[in-house]
């Protein structure tokens, strides 16, 4: 998970925390395993994300079948999951996501706070897509989160608008942030 601030064309405050697709599956694997002795592979634990994924409780519970091996008898067995089991998998990452980006909002200029205040979060990428997660860092964070248009290839089209206007943005490419 990439957070960073913006503003006025450049790199504030950045952070990288080891939590996003990858992460997810393997928490969606461990609780499978503990909480119904049920060995799945990732591919699995990635349909489950991509299927029922939640990162809270949902108003209206999403299930789907699943098989795996079962580790006490060591036999297939098919079960069902829900997606609040999934939220509950997954609610360890999303409050290191949290705390993450408070860390970085404590470590930003106090004039920047407005701004952030008033134009809020934007999420991007395939984490942006996991049921809730938007709502979740608003209620925590008490600030506006949006979801932008295209997610998995927001980063991709934002990298074609910086090379067709290169010399707009090369001054995005020095960056005040050491470890950037």
């Amino acid at each position: 998970t990439e957070i960073g601030v913006i503003s006025l064309g450049g790199i504030v405050k950045t952070s990288s925390l080891k939590v996003a697709g990858d992460r997810f599956d393997n928490l969606i694997t461990e609780y499978i395993r503990q909480e119904h002795n049920l060995l799945i592979g990732y591919k699995t634990a990635e349909t489950l994300k991509k299927e029922i994924g939640a990162i809270i409780p949902l108003e209206e519970e999403l299930t789907c079948e699943i098989s795996g091996r079962n580790l006490i008898t060591g036999l297939p067995v098919n079960i069902t999951v829900t997606s609040t089991e999934i939220a509950n998998a997954l609610e360890e990452a999303g409050d290191q996501i949290i705390e993450e980006i408070k860390s970085i909002l404590e470590k930003t200029p106090p004039e920047l706070s407005s701004d952030i205040k008033r134009t809020g979060i934007y999420l991007t990428g395939g984490g942006a897509l996991l049921r809730g997660l938007d709502k979740k860092l608003a209620n925590a964070l008490k600030l506006n989160v949006t979801v932008v248009e295209d997610p998995l290839n927001a980063v991709i089209n934002g990298i074609e608008k910086f090379l067709n206007n290169f010399n707009e943005y090369k001054s995005i490419l020095m960056s005040p942030e050491n470890n950037y």
